[in-house]
């Protein structure tokens, strides 16, 4: 490590490329001008232009807007799954599964400036996926884990009476995921506010769980 650090640091020697730094770049670039200009701005030659690199650059790391896209759904759901984990892990231990799931649900909500760029990025992928069906598997492998976990809280509280035992779990699970997904588009798109949609998404808890105590 020492002795490389040392010849990187000789005049005229060729520096070494960080992949990852680059990547994370382009990334970046990738991202905001899908946040800020839509769908349609997405190419290599305007995200090269947004990261400051060559086309040629952007090439090497996605061969197509296919592969562009998907990795910025990949970037959406680590920043996600990176706030769920954190607002989780401040629950304590034990949360209730309502508790765990209004978290979680009001986590992924666009109600901050963040997450409506992650949001408009996800949006934006949906409205791609619905004409380009064979890029589309990462984003069917989260939806059914997601429907599968949330199914498997309402059943948990069914069991300990905390849930009414009448709801069908995984018809419940894909409503409160369709909820959640609509009060989203509507927050970013101007017509409900923050805690509009939190009224809304604590209703759609209560046909499952009963009011909140």
């Amino acid at each position: 490590m020492s002795i490389q650090l040392q010849c990187d640091n000789i005049e005229g020697m060729p520096k070494r490329v960080d992949h990852r730094e680059r990547r994370d770049l382009i990334a970046g670039a990738l991202m905001r001008v899908a946040a800020e200009h839509g769908l349609e701005a997405v190419s290599l030659r305007h995200v090269a232009a947004e990261a400051g690199v060559t086309s040629g650059m952007v090439q090497h790391y996605f061969r197509s807007k296919d592969e562009m896209m998907v990795f910025a759904l990949s970037v959406v759901r680590e920043h996600g799954a990176a706030r769920v984990a954190a607002a989780v892990a401040a629950l304590g231990d034990d949360p209730s599964p309502r508790t765990l799931l209004r978290t979680m649900l009001a986590e992924l909500l666009p109600l901050d400036p963040a997450r409506s760029a992650d949001g408009r990025v996800a949006l934006a992928f949906l409205a791609y996926t619905a004409v380009r069906p064979t890029v589309a598997a990462a984003l069917h492998q989260d939806t059914a884990a997601m429907l599968a976990f949330v199914a498997d809280q309402i059943r948990s509280a069914q069991v300990t009476g905390a849930a009414d035992r009448r709801v069908e779990p995984e018809p419940a699970a894909a409503g409160l995921l369709a909820a959640m997904e609509g009060l989203g588009v509507y927050v970013l798109g101007g017509h409900y506010s923050a805690q509009t949609a939190l009224t809304a998404l604590d209703a759609q808890l209560d046909l499952i769980f009963g009011p909140a105590g």
